[in-house]
């Protein structure tokens, strides 16, 4: 079968989406005019999505080394070491632009894209969560994305038997052109059968497994390093088809060839496809690989090599053997109903080298492809300081408890329970701290009592307002709700989703929120070791918010020892921990009841987020603390809130501390502080004094109801009903009040 002849016109270089100096480039490296095909890897390879070309000298002043640190990133997904020879394996992807334009399939291939991630390592996949944005509720797409999104997410996971576990769910019209589907998975693994994708061994084979190749994805890496523009629905080709039945049998098989010695290297098929597989593979490895693209499987006919290679379809892996060890690895595959094709060779050439049936169909030298690939230092404004809000220049007409019973109903904090119902938490069976009752979800590890806490934070209103503070709060939220569980933090995966880089602007919001990441991820000890960036999430030149998110991971020793949020006995006394100044400024009652978005964000003091989080910790390992929630969005107002609907029994708080205005003593959202329930109130507080960590009674645990400062009392049957009726009615098509 003959190549293609396509004739590289600037037209043709620009709709690959390389600049003319970057296209000289390419021309420097080969000395020659590239083809088609060679002309497409260089596309996939150097695309924002891939290269990280506006990000990476950012991404470099990042914390990325500790003791528990196995690996960093640089591999399919973080490592670290959590003890008696087990490692967990984890990482947060996004698949925005996929999702916004096909909502099921977009959230669907998001997810086993991650898992791929994950036991492309050699861990299984014990736990999956997800950070969705989505536009206003009265926007004409978002009910459409919502329920897409959702069913994707779990139709991917349930089928795979992984347990989705937690997330967080955010609506904004910033949103409304450009939604975000971030999804994170954490694996376990034994921490001397950890996978790498650096091929060696001149001569082994390169094995292609997994589903045949299709023409679907093909732009998809290019497609999500782009803006986007009215015509996004004529992207729905670059979408990716997911197949969850064969990943489950792809998981299974890989697990048991992992289980020999056979192989050398592995290498899961994501963005960027066979292109970038091989040739991370390649570069990895110092060593050369030849492909026969003419043996790989196909499921459509009349395939090119260009499309071979850039194809995005699912649920395909690329493996360098040991020789001699085909015939095994081939009858596990076969075993499992999966392609298995030999398809190269491990070379010393240091070339990518691809061969259409005998005929040399690219040529490519693998370092100067990756070595050359564009960083930019973009130019970057930092983002203005906001004035601090007043609290007493705060008034709305709704007493206290109508303002909460109003928050408690909106669209960022109403129950969630119609989402994760969708999901299966348990399946596995060692789910512990299910969603909703705790901070972090807890996960144990099978046949042990030792257990993960994992979470995913950001609040992109800070981050808007104040990219450093709002970069360093989504590292400390998550810290705090792992620590609120009783778990000890311990490394972080983020996904950087932004706008258009190439505005100075929207750059400044980028490095600002690293600035502030890495402030927060060194003084909390607490290093990233994975991540994904996701830039140019804007349409028509409306960018979302800086959503800097985080995915946090840690450990505790017994998963029964863990503490959820819920209060679940009358008499218990309710501790406020940190310091309440009744911060205003950017708050969710700011905004929602007052109707006003303004000012500057909470400030987070690093260090004493460090000492009075290992204070609570302390506390939780001492069993002293029945109940524990951090406090974030909507202060002490809704923390204590979801603490009573949690448990199912109501709560009483005392009056504001004098001088402070009750509105701001129960919204105020300053940072640092958690509510812990107890029984022994003399020990805990006499404990904080010797800590000199700010503790102090705010109220207690008794009846059905909630009765707030000045004597505004809510039944707990009309604070239940108030909280988990808006989402479903709005998916039934009412209207959101």
């Amino acid at each position: 079968m003959s190549l293609p002849q396509v004739d590289i016109t600037p037209e043709i270089v620009a709709e690959h989406g390389l600049t003319s100096d970057e296209y000289k480039t390419v021309l420097d490296i080969l000395g020659r005019a590239p083809n088609i095909t060679e002309l497409g890897i260089f596309s996939v390879m150097w695309s924002e999505h891939c290269s990280y070309k506006s990000s990476r000298v950012w991404l470099k002043t990042l914390p990325t080394e500790g003791p528990q640190v196995i690996q960093g990133p640089g591999e399919n997904a973080g490592v670290v070491d959590i003890g008696d020879g087990d490692a967990a394996v984890f990482k947060i992807e996004s698949h925005n632009h996929p999702s916004f334009i096909e909502p099921y399939q977009g959230a669907a291939t998001g997810v086993g894209g991650i898992m791929r991630d994950v036991f492309t390592m050699g861990a299984r996949p014990i736990a999956n969560l997800n950070a969705l944005r989505f536009g206003e509720p009265a926007h004409a797409k978002t009910r459409h994305l919502v329920s897409g999104v959702v069913a994707g997410i779990g139709g991917y996971g349930n089928c795979m038997g992984i347990p989705t576990v937690g997330g967080e769910v955010n609506f904004d019209k910033a949103y409304n052109g450009n939604i975000l589907v971030n999804a994170m998975t954490v694996g376990l693994a034994r921490t001397d059968k950890i996978f790498y994708s650096k091929a060696s061994g001149i001569g082994n084979p390169v094995v292609y497994v997994g589903s045949k190749t299709g023409r679907d994805g093909i732009h998809g890496a290019t497609m999500a390093s782009a803006e986007f523009s009215e015509d996004s629905e004529e992207k729905r080709p670059t979408v990716q088809v997911g197949d969850p039945f064969t990943e489950k049998l792809l998981l299974e098989a890989c697990l048991e060839l992992m289980a020999t010695d056979a192989i050398v290297s592995i290498q899961d098929m994501g963005a960027a496809g066979l292109t970038s597989s091989s040739v991370e593979m390649a570069d990895k490895g110092g060593v050369g690989i030849e492909l026969e693209l003419d043996k790989v499987p196909m499921r459509e006919e009349g395939m090119t090599p260009y499309e071979l290679m850039l194809s995005e379809s699912q649920e395909r892996m690329l493996m360098v053997l040991k020789p001699g060890r085909e015939a095994e690895a081939k009858a596990i595959f076969d075993k499992w109903e999966l392609d298995f094709a030999v398809v190269g060779t491990v070379t010393d050439t240091g070339n990518l080298t691809l061969k259409w049936y005998g005929e040399t169909a690219g040529e490519i030298p693998v370092a100067p492809l990756v070595d050359a690939s564009p960083m930019y230092e973009r130019p970057w404004e930092p983002t203005p300081s906001s004035p601090v809000v007043k609290s007493e220049d705060v008034a709305s007409s709704l007493s206290a408890g109508a303002a909460l019973k109003k928050l408690m109903a909106s669209p960022d904090l109403c129950s969630r329970r119609w989402i994760w119902e969708q999901y299966d938490h348990l399946i596995g069976g060692e789910t512990v701290q299910t969603p909703g009752a705790a901070d972090s979800a807890i996960v144990r590890l099978p046949g042990k009592s030792k257990a993960l806490a994992v979470t995913v934070d950001c609040t992109p209103r800070y981050c808007l307002a104040d990219p450093i503070t709002g970069g360093a709060q989504a590292v400390a939220e998550a810290w705090r709700n792992i620590t609120a569980t009783g778990a000890k933090p311990l490394a972080i995966t983020n996904n950087m989703n932004f706008g258009n880089p190439e505005r100075p602007r929207i750059m400044g919001q980028f490095v600002g929120a690293v600035k502030g990441m890495s402030a927060a991820a060194k003084t909390l000890d607490f290093p990233v070791v994975s991540g994904n960036v996701s830039l140019y999430n804007e349409t028509n030149g409306e960018a979302i918010l800086p959503t800097p998110v985080i995915g946090g991971v840690g450990l505790i020793e017994d998963a029964a020892n863990s503490v959820g949020l819920g209060l679940t006995e009358t008499g218990l006394i309710l501790i406020l921990i940190g310091e309440t100044q009744g911060h205003l400024g950017r708050s969710i009652y700011l905004r929602d009841v007052v109707g006003k978005d303004e000012g500057a964000p909470p400030p987070v003091d690093l260090t004493i987020e460090r000492r009075n989080g290992d204070f609570v910790r302390d506390l939780i390992s001492q069993k002293l603390i029945a109940a524990c929630h951090d406090l974030s969005d909507g202060g002490l107002a809704v923390a204590v809130a979801e603490m009573v609907l949690a448990g199912g029994i109501g709560a009483t708080l005392d009056a504001a501390p004098p001088g402070m205005g009750i509105t701001a003593w129960l919204y105020g959202e300053d940072q640092a502080r958690y509510l812990v329930a107890v029984k022994d109130e003399k020990a805990v507080l006499s404990a904080a004094k010797a800590a000199g960590v700010p503790a102090h009674r705010v109220g207690i645990s008794m009846g059905r109801s909630l009765t707030l400062p000045g004597g505004d009392t809510i039944s707990l049957e009309q604070l239940a009903k108030t909280h988990e009726a808006p989402l479903p009615s709005y998916m039934a098509g009412e209207t959101w009040n």
